[in-house]
C-alpha cells in the first residue's frame, strides 16, 4: 500500500463512518451541508484533488473534470446510478469510477412495495379524507383500490432491485409476473423466478401494476411517454422508483388527469426537487415521495462506507470493491 496522503473532496455531509475510513489516508475537504454544493464552489474546491466523493445530484461532466485537472484519479459516487457522471469522458482521462450496487437493493425493493401499496390502496388520499372531515359513514366502494391478489405485475428492468421487489411481492398473491429487459434472461432464470418475458408493448397491455425499475440511459429516456401510457389498462397502477428521466411527466399528468390509467406512485422526478406548483401534486391519484427509496439508516451508512472504500482503494491502486465498468 502507498504511504501517500491523498487530497479528496466530499460534496455533501455524509455518515461519520465513511469519513473515518477516508481519514486514514486522506486530507478531506467536506462540503458540510445537506444541500448541493454550488457549481462555482465545486469547481473552485475541486482543483488539484486526487479523488472525488460525489452524490447523484452532482453533475460530473467535462467542465468539472477540467476544473479538477490531471491529478483526479477516482470519482466515487454514493449511488447505484451513474447517469450524473460523464463516463466516456472519465474513461478518456483514465479516471476510475466507483458506485454502490447491492447495498441499497433491499431498501429500494421494500420501498417500491410500500409505494405500490400506498398508491393502489389509496392510503395518502384516505389520510387526507380523514384529516379534512371527508370520513363519513362506511361506504361499500369508497376509496377502494385494486388488490395484488390475482393480478399481473409487469416489471420493466428485472435487475437486482427488480428481482428483490418481485420476491417481496410474491406473498401478496399475484397470478403472473411479466418482465422486460434490454437483454432477456435465460430460460433457466425465468423458470427459477417464475417470470415471463414480454415485449414492452405486451407488458404494458397486460399488466395491472407496471413497475419502472430500469436504469436511465439514452435509450430509456422518456420510455414512459404518451404512447406507452395509452397502451396501459385504464385500471393500471404505475410505479417509478428508478429515475425521473425515464418518464415524460407531461404525458403522465395527462394519463392520470384523464383517467387513462388509475394511479401512479413516483419516488423520482425530473427535475428534483419537483417544484411545489407542479400539476402532479394537485392530483389525488398521484403519490409523490422525495427520492427516499434507499432511505433506511442502515442502507445509507453502507452506501457511504462502500463509496469511501471504493475511493480509497482506487487511490491506493488496489481493486475497488465496486468499480463501474463501461461496457
Amino acid at each position: 500500500m502507498s504511504s501517500t496522503v491523498f487530497r479528496i473532496l466530499v460534496t455533501r455531509r455524509i455518515p461519520r463512518e465513511a469519513i473515518d475510513i477516508l481519514a486514514t489516508k486522506c486530507n478531506i475537504d467536506v462540503w458540510d451541508s445537506d444541500e448541493c454544493i454550488p457549481n462555482q464552489t465545486l469547481h473552485k474546491r475541486i482543483e488539484g484533488i486526487d479523488g472525488l466523493f460525489c452524490l447523484l445530484t452532482d453533475k460530473i461532466g467535462s467542465a468539472t473534470l477540467d476544473a479538477a485537472g490531471p491529478s483526479l484519479k477516482v470519482v466515487s459516487t454514493m449511488s447505484v446510478g451513474v447517469d450524473h457522471i460523464d463516463l466516456r469522458e472519465c474513461a478518456r482521462r483514465n479516471i476510475n469510477i466507483g458506485y454502490t450496487p447491492d447495498v441499497l437493493t433491499a431498501a429500494t425493493a421494500e420501498f417500491t412495495l410500500a409505494l405500490l401499496l400506498a398508491t393502489s390502496r389509496r392510503i395518502v388520499e384516505a389520510t387526507r379524507e380523514a384529516q379534512s372531515g371527508g370520513w363519513g359513514t362506511w361506504k361499500p366502494t369508497w376509496l377502494c383500490g385494486p388488490s395484488l391478489l390475482g393480478g399481473t405485475v409487469g416489471i420493466v428492468g428485472l435487475g437486482r432491485i427488480g428481482i428483490a421487489t418481485l420476491e417481496r411481492l410474491r406473498p401478496f398473491g399475484p397470478k403472473k409476473f411479466l418482465y422486460n429487459n434490454t437483454k432477456r434472461r435465460s430460460i433457466e432464470e425465468e423458470n427459477e423466478l417464475s417470470v415471463e418475458y414480454a415485449t414492452l408493448d405486451d407488458l404494458l397491455k397486460r399488466s395491472d401494476f407496471v413497475l419502472c425499475l430500469c436504469a436511465l440511459t439514452p435509450e430509456s429516456t422518456n420510455l414512459f411517454n404518451r404512447e406507452a401510457f395509452n397502451k396501459m389498462k385504464r385500471t393500471a397502477i404505475f410505479i417509478n422508483t428508478a429515475r425521473g428521466g425515464i418518464v415524460d411527466q407531461d404525458a403522465l399528468y395527462e394519463a392520470l388527469s384523464s383517467n387513462k390509467i388509475a394511479a401512479a406512485g413516483i419516488d423520482v422526478t425530473n427535475p428534483e426537487p419537483l417544484p411545489v406548483d407542479n400539476a402532479l401534486f394537485k392530483l389525488n391519484n398521484c403519490v409523490i415521495t422525495p427520492h427516499i427509496a434507499s432511505a433506511s439508516l442502515q442502507t445509507r451508512t453502507k452506501m457511504a462506507t462502500l463509496a469511501a472504500e471504493n475511493l480509497l482503494c482506487g487511490l491506493e491502486g488496489i481493486e475497488m470493491p465496486a468499480k463501474y465498468s463501461i461496457s
